[in-house]
């Protein structure tokens, strides 16, 4: 296959020598252009703590099959609301001595942050920003997955440091999603809600004779803790099926964890 300046010799009756056509290739070019990139791996000796050198995609799928799960065991309680969350540090904390590990390096490569003022409920100035962040993922050889990670993240505060905890926040939305982290929780069908104001409450030892009953799945076991969390009745002391004390959240992990081998 002839290149452009061999034909344009050829069109012109004379035929270039290769040092003749590499001088004239590169008459054309800028230095940066002729210039080969370096290869990151020339020279490369391996250290004792060094990952081992595959592909980006096969060094994330690895960080992924050692974070297996992320549970939800941080809470809120304020202003009436309360829910469990996975932080920001609690997430970070978890991915970054694997990502260590397997040679991932993330690197943020474009902010695009927008702001607001606003108040709370009792008037408090506050400074709302939401931020959109490009990220790229590179793997131990120096590659990177072929197109760049989008993630948002949103953040209040009082003074200077809105952005930067926004940014905190679309990271660990990054690691989350990217990682399709689960958090082992319960599964969202075990939830159950009794309707109508005619139902009767339940005594703790109605409960009890439930999940003792040999015939009680381990999904109706998950409704059930859900159900006492509502009543507020995992606390409550009843005898067990050898005659002890037991709270009913004591017993219904207990016997969750006897039908389905252990499991939580």
């Amino acid at each position: 296959m002839t290149t452009i300046a061999e034909r344009a010799a050829a069109a012109a009756g004379r035929t270039l020598k290769t040092d003749e056509l590499l001088d004239e290739l590169a008459a054309d070019r800028t230095p940066e252009e002729y210039t080969p990139a370096l290869d990151p791996m020339v020279g490369y000796e391996p250290g004792e703590d060094d990952p081992e050198m595959v592909p980006v995609h096969l060094a994330w799928l690895r960080v992924r099959k050692e974070v297996r799960g992320i549970a939800k065991s941080e809470q809120y309680n304020g202003g009436g609301t309360r829910f469990n969350f996975r932080g920001v540090d609690t997430v970070v904390n978890t991915f970054g001595p694997v990502t260590l590990k397997h040679g991932i390096n993330i690197f943020p490569v474009g902010v695009d942050a927008e702001h607001r003022d606003t108040t709370t409920s009792k008037g408090s100035k506050m400074r709302e920003c939401t931020v959109t962040v490009s990220w790229m993922v590179m793997g131990p050889m120096g590659d990177t997955l072929p197109m760049l990670l989008k993630s948002r993240g949103e953040a209040l505060d009082s003074a200077d440091k809105g952005t930067a905890k926004a940014q905190s926040v679309a990271l660990r939305v990054l690691l989350l999603t990217g990682g399709l982290t689960p958090t082992h929780d319960k599964d969202p069908d075990a939830s159950y809600v009794e309707r109508g104001n005619e139902a009767p409450a339940r005594s703790a030892e109605s409960y009890r004779d439930e999940i003792l009953d040999k015939k009680t799945s381990p999904g109706r076991l998950q409704q059930i803790s859900y159900e006492l969390t509502n009543l507020r009745m995992l606390g409550q002391k009843v005898q067990n099926e050898t005659g002890e004390w037991e709270t009913l959240d004591s017993l219904g992990r207990r016997i969750y964890g006897e039908r389905t081998g252990g499991g939580q």
